[in-house]
């Protein structure tokens, strides 16, 4: 169990050895931090006793190497070297580009926004995620849902695009953010304004529609 917050892995702990089927035996080792958990990792790896099952927290404090700065990182480690583990994300993140990007990413077979979080919601999903994943909490599945209903097919770029707009960037910033021109990025926004039918040219038009249909 992966998070930075002592205080939650102990009421996780607490849920899953309540919950535990009696032939379940649950060992459970606990990380803090992007460092402490690639320890963990490595440790089970060198010892052949490979984590059925990962608890992992995006927002963390980096790694001392700078390599990982987050959750994401780490999980993305995770499937390289515990290939047979499964992923159970946590995160109080809950926009549709991070979302579709987590999944996109990593696949997780569990996938939770602590706001929807309750004890018998993670027993549901530890259980669910052993025996029958995926499992994605309520808002995940809302999201997902807004995504696929919708006629409107954008790649990761725009969608990238958009997710930097909503939080402030400017257009002209964008470029160093996407590895793209300022041309490439203007001609990306005018295709964005048409597939969301945005006459007025404003950002704030384009994102309120993008938001309608869940991209943003």
């Amino acid at each position: 169990m992966i998070d930075d917050h002592p205080m939650i892995i102990e009421g996780y702990q607490n849920t899953l050895l309540f919950t535990k089927k009696d032939n379940q035996e649950l060992e459970i080792d606990i990380a803090n931090n992007c460092d402490e958990a690639v320890v963990c990792m490595d440790k089970s790896v060198l010892n052949k006793r490979p984590y059925d099952v990962l608890f992992v927290d995006i927002s963390l404090p980096p790694s001392t190497d700078g390599k990982m700065s987050s959750g994401e990182d780490l999980a993305e480690y995770a499937r390289k070297i515990l290939p047979d583990s499964k992923i159970i994300i946590l995160t109080m993140f809950n926009e549709s580009f991070r979302i579709h990007n987590i999944i996109k990413t990593i696949d997780p077979e569990g996938f939770m926004i602590k706001s929807d979080l309750t004890s018998s919601e993670l027993a549901s999903a530890f259980q669910a995620v052993l025996n029958n994943p995926p499992f994605y909490s309520g808002t995940v599945n809302s999201h997902i849902r807004k995504t696929i209903i919708s006629d409107v097919v954008i790649d990761d770029k725009n969608r990238k695009i958009l997710h930097l707009l909503s939080q402030g960037i400017k257009t002209k910033n964008l470029a160093s953010h996407l590895d793209i021109s300022l041309s490439a990025i203007e001609k990306r926004k005018k295709q964005l304004r048409d597939i969301f039918e945005v006459q007025d040219g404003q950002d704030e038009t384009l994102l309120n529609q993008a938001r309608k249909k869940g991209f943003v």
